[in-house]
Parts: C-alpha cells; sequence; structure tokens
C-alpha cells in the first residue's frame, strides 16, 4: 500500500507540474519581454530597446534611458502608464494611455486646478514624464526655463521693473516658484557656473562633463569639497575661488523653495520687500551646492552655515541685502554716532560746567 500510495503522487505532481511550466512560457509569449514586473530596468527593456535608439524612433518619441531610468516612473514600468500597449506594438499605432496624471497626484492636481494657469497648460506643459525629479534635482536655471516656456524673458523683466528695484538682478537670483508658490521654507542653492567670455555672469550651470575635466575622472565633488567628507566648509569654498586651475568657473547662487507647491499665484506679502530683506540671518543660513550628475540631475551638499552671509570670500554675487544682523556693523555704527555727538556734547556741558566764571 505504502509503494501505491508514493506512485499515485508521483503520478499527480509531474503532470501538475508540466502544466505549470506550459501556462508560463504561453503566458511569457503572449506578452513578450519587458512585461514581466521585476526590477525597473527588466520592466522597460523592451520599450527601451526601440525608444531609447535615435535611429529606430523619431525624434519625439526618443526617451533618454539614462535619465528616465533615474525617475520614480520608470519603477513601475512604461505599461503602468501606457496600459493599452499590447503585443504587437509597434502596429502603427500611437501608444495610447488611460492612466493619467491625477491618477496618482490627486492632491496636486486639485491644487493646480484651481490657478489660471490650469486652462492653458496641463501636465505636461512644464513636467516631461520621463524625465521627473525632486525639486532638489532641478537647477534653479531648469525651474525658471520651464516658465519661460511661455513667459518671455524680456516680458518678465519689464512687467517686474514697474514696482521691483534692479528687476533683472532678482530674477537671475531668485526662482519663479520662490514667490509665485506658496512655499513655506527656503534654501540657498549653490551652483558651479562657466564663464561664456563675457562679464555677464549668468546663471549657467557647468554640466557633468565640464567638471569632471577638472578632477580627472574623479568624483566632481572634490572640486569643492577637497577632503570629501561629504561637507563643504567656508574654508573649501574660499579655495575653489582663489584656485587659477577654476578661472573658468565661479559660483552662483539662487533662492529657492524647499518644497515648491503648485499654487502658482502672485502673493500679497511677496509685493513687500521685507518678506526677504527683514527676514533676518536665519533665511541665508542654510545653503547647499547642487552638483550635476551624469543622468542630468543634480545632488546638493550641505554647507557650513551662514557660509553666504561671507560674501565676499564664499559666493561673491549673492548677498541677501538686510539680511544680515552683524554685531560688529552695529557698534562700529554706534561709535561713529558718539563721536558725532562728542562736540555739541562736549561743548555744550563745558559751557554749562563754567557758566559763572563767565558772569
Amino acid at each position: 500500500m505504502k509503494f501505491v500510495s508514493q506512485t499515485s503522487q508521483r503520478s499527480i505532481i509531474i503532470p501538475a507540474a508540466l502544466l505549470l511550466f506550459v501556462c508560463i512560457a504561453v503566458g511569457a509569449r503572449a506578452e513578450g519581454p519587458g512585461y514581466s514586473f521585476g526590477d525597473s530596468q527588466g520592466k522597460n527593456d523592451a520599450c527601451l530597446a526601440c525608444h531609447g535608439n535615435q535611429a529606430k524612433v523619431a525624434a519625439k518619441w526618443y526617451i533618454d534611458a539614462n535619465k528616465f531610468s533615474h525617475t520614480t516612473h520608470a519603477k513601475f514600468g512604461c505599461t503602468t502608464c501606457h496600459d493599452a500597449i499590447t503585443g504587437s506594438h509597434p502596429d502603427g499605432k500611437t501608444a495610447s494611455f488611460t492612466t493619467t496624471c491625477r491618477d496618482c497626484h490627486a492632491d496636486t492636481a486639485a491644487q493646480y486646478s484651481q490657478n489660471f494657469h490650469a486652462k492653458n497648460a496641463s501636465c505636461s506643459g512644464c513636467h516631461n514624464p520621463h524625465r521627473v525629479y525632486r525639486p532638489e534635482e532641478i537647477s534653479g536655471d531648469e525651474l525658471n526655463r520651464q516658465c519661460g516656456n511661455c513667459h518671455k524673458q524680456e516680458k518678465i523683466v519689464s512687467s517686474h521693473s514697474r514696482w521691483l528695484p534692479q528687476a533683472g538682478l532678482h530674477l537671475g537670483a531668485i526662482a519663479c516658484v520662490t514667490c509665485h508658490s506658496k512655499a513655506q521654507d527656503y534654501v540657498i542653492s549653490i551652483y558651479i557656473g562657466k564663464r561664456h567670455g563675457t562679464t555677464e555672469e549668468k546663471l549657467a550651470p557647468a554640466g557633468y562633463d565640464e567638471l569632471s575635466r577638472l578632477t580627472a575622472g574623479e568624483d566632481i565633488q572634490s572640486v569643492i569639497d577637497r577632503n570629501r567628507d561629504n561637507y563643504i566648509s567656508i574654508t573649501e569654498l574660499q579655495q575653489f575661488n582663489r584656485d587659477p586651475a577654476n578661472k573658468e568657473f565661479f559660483l552662483k547662487a539662487m533662492l529657492t523653495p524647499v518644497k515648491p507647491t503648485h499654487a502658482f499665484q502672485t502673493f500679497d506679502n511677496r509685493w513687500d520687500c521685507t518678506f526677504c530683506h527683514a527676514s533676518g540671518p536665519q533665511i541665508m543660513q542654510k545653503s547647499f551646492v547642487s552638483f550635476p550628475e551624469k543622468n542630468g540631475t543634480f545632488r546638493q551638499v550641505a554647507v557650513e552655515k551662514g557660509a553666504v552671509l561671507k560674501a565676499l570670500q564664499t559666493v561673491p554675487n549673492f548677498y541677501l541685502m538686510g539680511s544680515t544682523r552683524n554685531s560688529t556693523l552695529n557698534k562700529i555704527g554706534f561709535l561713529i554716532i558718539a563721536g558725532g555727538m562728542i562736540m555739541p556734547v562736549g561743548h555744550g556741558l563745558l559751557r554749562f560746567l563754567t557758566r559763572k566764571n563767565r558772569k
């Protein structure tokens, strides 16, 4: 009886295993490569085999695999959004989809729908779904360039000049969303810019390839972070500025929001100069140097507290007037006032003390 029982078990297990193997094989053939969900790279291989090759697809359908693989969307896989794709693709039809941004970003979509931008631009008007990065991974220049797709720079400067002194200077040192979104916290983002043969140092962050030549293949962070401790001191910023090898480059800073919102509008308190210029030193204490990466993003490295307050030695072209409270300058100012009062007060006191002698 024992021998018969083992034989019966084998007769059941073996056919069941074969059936399972056949089902898996058929399913794999039906869907094709790239449809089984494993790691993010495996999910997207089939799509990027064509869409990651400029020779196989038109420019508008090309996707830079290096830049896309870094995004959160890549981790979900192409077919999460392009869910109408079948095994017969490409079949001469556009890759349709039923998933929208709102399906995952409902709160953001609701916030965005409340302002006038929503009537003129969809999500893709500002965001490329194949290059979606966190705010700290985007340069201030890129943030402003998104606005510049609709708002021309000349008109922006002209309209702000009606009420904002030195409008061009302000707009070069502040990201648009710093004032035009309901952000709560701000940081100073420092970028390494490259001189382009002019004295006008516009914000044009140096690229990864340009900076990698300075480090001979090492991590480009070492251009400033010489001791490689993942923390940049005031001394290291000063050394970067003084190094003759860096004469083509300069440090450029922008006031950027930590977490910009999609409530784009003009807030009443942004018309008031004191919103920035009387905020005290707190607004200037937190800063980061943003280093470019191979995939087109930026990586932030913390800077010693108060670095941008030492304007002449660290970030020469960035200083927020009225933000500092320098006790030494206060004492000097007091001495100047006191010195000016010595003559009239002293003269009056002497005349009072000697009044009897003049009778």
